[in-house]
């Protein structure tokens, strides 16, 4: 019997389950960027690794902050690369046009994500297990996520990132029930459903859309959802 419910935040309450490559990559394909997208993928994994240092973003960075930020390192690195050639002016332009339409589109996905959550909320206890950059709880604030949780467990806070089991295991204490009581629900095969499974959860795959090819074991998640609101009939 599920007694609480572990939420991962980035590509499940914030994209409805895309991937946050492919949310980037299709806004830059929208606004005309001329790049590959093999070369886009090299900007986008540089960027996150420069943000993941844990020396830039700020805990009271908003995630418009963050994202911000993020788009300045991938553009800056297309053109350091050779991928990219345009004027600063036009650069300018194209980075507050697509800060603008991704923005838009996370406050719409969360909005969704809270009239979900409020539901459950209803009835189970529920934490937040997130891989973020240490300003989760801004961010949480800024979408109106903040008051929906019981806990808050960070990577960049806690030290221990996904895919460790042991972030999980950090969740479940939060909630104070045993892992086989908890539902997780996350959107990355990789980071949220092995791991969890492997810390004795019950998981609830938010199956959307992926940046690669590749296949899972789908005999493995307890249910696979296309939508948050699949859950409220599990509720």
């Amino acid at each position: 019997m599920i007694k609480g419910y572990i939420f991962d935040y980035g590509g499940t309450l914030d994209t409805g389950g895309c991937h946050w490559g492919k949310v980037l990559w299709s806004a830059y394909m929208r606004h005309g960027v001329p790049v590959t997208e093999d070369r886009f993928r090299e900007a986008y994994v540089y960027a996150e690794r420069f943000l993941g240092k844990g020396e830039t973003v700020k805990p009271g960075h908003t995630f418009r902050k963050t994202l911000s930020m993020k788009l300045e390192i991938e553009m800056n690195r297309l053109v350091s690369t050779g991928s990219w050639t345009a004027g600063e002016e036009k650069i300018n332009r194209l980075h507050e046009d697509i800060l603008e339409d991704v923005y838009d589109g996370v406050r719409r996905a969360t909005a969704y994500s809270r009239g979900v959550l409020e539901k459950i909320k209803e009835r189970y206890p529920m934490v937040l297990v997130s891989n973020f950059y240490g300003n989760i709880n801004t961010v949480l604030a800024e979408f109106g996520l903040d008051c929906l949780f019981n806990g808050v467990i960070e990577s960049a806070v806690v030290g221990v990132r996904k895919p460790d089991p042991r972030i999980f295991r950090l969740g479940t204490d939060a909630l104070g029930l045993n892992p086989e009581d908890v539902m997780v629900v996350g959107d990355s095969f990789t980071n949220d459903i092995i791991p969890a499974a492997a810390a004795g959860c019950r998981t609830a795959w938010l199956k959307g859309e992926g940046w690669t090819d590749a296949v899972y074991d789908e005999q493995l998640p307890d249910v696979i959802i296309k939508d948050l609101s699949r859950l409220l009939s599990e509720v």
